[in-house]
């Protein structure tokens, strides 16, 4: 406002209440201010002015703690749990007025305060508090530990792994208010089950079972899923289930909500998106929901009062973690239950060696229904061998049997029809060509390979085999094993020109299809449900999956069948299953009595006299040939520790998929296996993080990678 409207002029034609803000704010200015981030000649906090923080580095040989001096204005938020930032980097030169300063802004966790540190020179600051939300609480840190040494990986890594990224407007909202506890549920179809209601009962009363379950064919595994959280629920207790994929989750999702109602369970899945997900995630951590369903990443979920742990179809592949230092969420799940003290529950159609050990263990107790019973809810399978597809007329021009047509021609009157069609890709390993074993090493019973020139050559440890014969029957001719589907979807859409063809596959996967009559084409895995069931399935190129260079590759075979199988309707229904493979192979008995318990006990025993895993504790170390040399040469493994090989890797390719772990495309890697009995996986473990560990402080720039139990070891 000017003069000119009866105003008075300050000094220089400044109105005096300027002059006076200008006064304030320079004597404000001149008092002394700590620098941003720095916090250089600020006081420290009274109480506990040292903060531990875990520095987000991720690599091992900084897989520590480090102490930071904690700013007397961060002391309120600077709290155990909290995610902040610090200078990370500094040399011990760089010292100002009693304060390390230096190096580059990190991410981190504060893991404690303490009232004094053991490093005796001067701590830098905290630099940041991010957020005063505390996520990392001691009993996940505690999980996130025995993960990181169970698996030679570091702390940082895996809690990339456990606590989301931070969503801010996640954060700023409230969440709601827990729900009073739920009515125990009826025991429902678990009575279908010898110990079925009994499990139930003792999750409702506070117990804490532990069994691994063989689940009937049939949609109920989800209402019987949804039962037990409900069970544990009422004890006032929390749940937490894995499944491996997102349309499980929908179907437990669906199941829980009927039964239980809403806001009782939070999902946790990568599709929700980070903001929904974070908001899920805090809603768990800050106790407003005990029940959590989930893929993968759900098995680090911040459960409070943790009384029950699910995996469902521990078998699939999904349920790997592909980042470091890739941890199972089967052994996860199994680490929560023996530090939490609360119940687990294996649950699937088919049954893993993993789980089968656990019951034989004694640490596990089966969960099976009585054969009348498995008889009653499993459809018919039947079987095409080689030689019957060498005399069909049929199966030589389109690839199919006869009966494979005649179950079509008949469950398209009635309903939909599921063809199952192997992946393409696998490579080829030898087979005995008179009884279909595979050709294995009489060194350490790893897989022979033929080679250009003629010969074999053991696919672990590299030897040669000149004289091989089957210990099964005694033949001396191999044959490579079958690999493909080869366009058998196209030869069907054909010959049923008026039916309807869907396909479920990795372009599109469908989660269920309309029970009218059609032709449901799908890759293992991807098999959607049909309303009331499948009339029929086709199980195709049964030796795509059998022949896979794998130890696990007639487990996976059968758990992929039984999968199928197990959405057809039962044989009383009209259910019927053509299964494209050798009858007299294991895995294909085991499907065609449903047995897939019966399956995993005679691999598990097979596996105790081969020393094979679960049994013994193994590792797969690659690398270039020059790297894997030196860090075999510097470990320093256990006196019972067994290595294997150095044998090559496939070179990976440019412009085709690479492989989790796969080498760098075009470079030539060898992989060795080291394998160690029972009681000595820790120390494997511990050796190679170790040697690891000082190979990255000497700054070594060839790369190798350590992985504990590897899926394909071949």
């Amino acid at each position: 406002m000017s003069s000119e409207n009866g105003q008075g002029d300050g000094a220089g034609g400044v109105p005096p209440e300027q002059l006076a803000l200008i006064r304030e704010s320079v004597r404000k200015a001149k008092a002394p201010r700590a620098k941003p981030r720095t916090w250089r000649g600020a006081a420290v906090a009274k109480e506990l002015p040292v903060a531990r923080v875990l520095v987000d580095k991720g690599v091992l040989h900084l897989d520590r703690y480090f102490d930071y001096a904690v700013p007397e204005e961060l002391d309120a938020e600077a709290q155990p749990g909290v995610r902040v930032r610090v200078r990370f980097g500094a040399g011990r030169h760089r010292v100002r007025e009693g304060r390390r300063e230096g190096g580059g802004l990190t991410d981190g966790f504060l893991i404690e305060r303490l009232a004094e540190s053991d490093y005796s020179g001067p701590l830098a600051a905290l630099a940041q508090v991010v957020s005063p939300e505390p996520v990392l609480s001691e009993e996940l840190l505690g999980l996130a530990r025995a993960v990181a040494d169970r698996y030679a990986g570091s702390l940082a890594d895996v809690l990339q792994l456990a606590v989301p990224p931070r969503n801010a407007r996640a954060e700023s909202k409230p969440s709601p208010a827990p729900l009073p506890l739920p009515e125990t549920p009826d025991v429902g179809s678990w009575a279908r089950y010898g110990r079925g209601e009994a499990f139930v009962r003792s999750l409702a009363t506070g117990g804490a079972p532990r069994a691994v379950w063989n689940a009937l064919p049939g949609p109920e595994w989800a209402d019987e899923l949804a039962r037990a959280v409900g069970a544990t629920l009422a004890s006032g207790r929390g749940a937490l289930v894995v499944v491996p994929d997102g349309r499980a989750v929908a179907r437990l999702d669906a199941a829980l909500t009927s039964l239980l109602g809403e806001g009782r369970h939070a999902v946790l899945t990568a599709e929700a998106g980070p903001e929904k997900r974070y908001r899920q995630w805090l809603a768990v951590r800050r106790g407003s929901v005990r029940a959590v369903v989930g893929t993968r990443a759900a098995m680090f979920a911040p459960v409070r009062d943790l009384g029950l742990v699910v995996i469902w179809d521990d078998g699939d592949d999904s349920h790997s973690e592909p980042r470091a230092p890739q941890p199972h969420a089967r052994e996860v799940l199994l680490l929560r239950a023996a530090h939490d003290k609360c119940a687990f529950l294996l649950g699937s159609w088919s049954c893993t060696v993993e789980a089968a050990q656990l019951v034989e263990s004694g640490w596990a107790a089966p969960l099976v229904a009585e054969r009348e019973q498995v008889r009653a809810t499993a459809p018919l399978v039947r079987t095409v061998s080689d030689g019957d597809l060498a005399r069909d007329e049929a199966a030589r021009a389109a690839r199919l049997p006869t009966l494979a047509w005649q179950v079509v021609r008949e469950g398209l009157r009635i309903g939909p029809v599921l063809v199952q069609v192997p992946r393409r890709g696998y490579v080829p390993r030898m087979a005995c060509a008179q009884c279909r074993a595979p050709a294995r090493c009489r060194h350490c019973a790893g897989p022979l390979e033929g080679q250009d020139a003629g010969g074999l050559r053991c696919g672990w440890c590299g030897r040669g085999e000149e004289a091989w014969h089957c210990p099964e029957c005694g033949g001396f001719r191999l044959r490579a094993q079958v690999v493909g589907a080869r366009r058998t979807a196209e030869e069907l859409g054909r010959a049923f020109p008026a039916v309807p063809v869907r396909t479920s596959g990795r372009e599109q996967v469908l989660d269920t299809v309309p029970g009218a009559p059609a032709l449901v084409v799908s890759t293992p895995g991807a098999e959607p449900v049909a309303e009331g069931g499948y009339a029929a399935a086709l199980l195709l190129d049964g030796w795509a999956m059998l022949g896979r260079p794998d130890l696990r590759a007639g487990e996976d075979a059968l758990r992929r069948w039984i999968g199928a199988a197990s959405l057809v309707r039962a044989q009383e229904a009209g259910g019927k299953v053509v299964v494209v493979a050798e009858p007299t192979l294991r895995p294909v008995q085991a499907l065609v009595r449903w047995d897939p318990v019966g399956h995993a006990v005679r691999e598990l025993s097979e596996r105790v006299e081969l020393g094979f895993p679960p049994v013994s504790r193994m590792a797969a170390v690659s690398g270039t040939p020059e790297a894997l040399a030196g860090f075999l040469a510097a470990v320093e493994l256990p006196g019972d520790a067994e290595v294997l090989g150095p044998v090559p890797l496939p070179v990976t390719e440019a412009g085709r998929p690479r492989r989790t772990g796969a080498p760098p495309v075009g470079e030539r890697w060898e992989r060795a296996l080291i394998r160690v009995p029972p009681g000595s996986g820790a120390a494997l473990a511990s050796a190679l993080k170790f040697a690891q560990a000082a190979r990255m402080a000497q700054g070594g720039n060839d790369v190798v990678r350590v992985r504990i139990d590897p899926p394909d070891i071949g």
